[in-house]
């Protein structure tokens, strides 16, 4: 059985990181115009540095929780008949185990070179201006994906929801495209489609099947009643 999963902003705020926007629709106190989009970089590179430092530096004092354990466990029974994609730019699914995983929006931990068009993992301050560790020029920008960019390895997303069988979203908004379009695409070819929401999502209806509840609690379950166990 090839699975592919989905994950969004609440998986990782069941960690005690933010999501994405707030009621206010602020992006943790700021304008999404002022910090996620290449005009505000062009514009004030070292306000969007520092908001992206202090994100990175948060890291450090998260940890994964159950839902991304019990994606890992998934990972170890199935192998490559796993793949999770994920919206987030932090590294918990990989500090939870797992390995099979697409960061269609970056990494927060990487550094993009403009110069060079190099990438290198990144746990250090960008406000700072430093040199490319491999061409030397400055200019250096967080390795995610803003508004008006193009998503990372979309090719390799949609060869993975052509052959699954099964197309699971967990904690995701179902409003921002292209991933709110995965679960019409993977159940136009044939996969059962499952959502695991802490509230029915904008594109829950369009789910063969939606569960309600936390991540940590929810995932855990559905992992297990795909494994027998």
């Amino acid at each position: 059985m090839r699975i592919v999963v989905l994950t969004g902003a609440g998986v990782s705020a069941e960690s005690g990181v933010p999501t994405f926007r707030d009621a206010d629709g602020l992006w943790e106190g700021h304008r999404v115009e002022d910090v996620a989009t290449p005009e505000a970089f062009e514009y004030q590179p070292s306000v969007v540095h520092r908001f992206y430092d202090a994100r990175r530096a948060a890291l450090a004092t998260v940890d994964p929780n159950p839902a991304h354990h019990a994606l890992a466990r998934l990972e170890e029974a199935i192998g490559d008949d796993l793949l999770v994609v994920t919206q987030n730019i932090d590294d918990l699914h990989e500090r939870g185990g797992s390995t099979r995983v697409v960061h269609m929006h970056g990494r927060l931990r990487s550094a993009w070179c403009r110069a060079c068009d190099g990438r290198t993992d990144w746990h250090d301050d960008l406000a700072d201006h430093p040199p490319c560790p491999r061409c030397g020029v400055t200019e250096l920008r967080p390795d995610v994906v803003w508004f008006g960019e193009i998503p990372y390895e979309m090719d390799r997303i949609s060869a993975a929801l052509d052959r699954a069988d099964v197309f699971v979203s967990i904690g995701t908004s179902g409003a921002v495209y292209p991933a709110a379009g995965f679960v019409q695409y993977a159940g136009g070819r044939g996969a059962h489609t499952v959502e695991l929401n802490l509230e029915p999502s904008a594109g829950s209806a369009l789910f063969a099947e939606a569960r309600q509840g936390p991540a940590s609690v929810l995932v855990p379950r559905w992992v297990s009643e795909v494994l027998g166990s």
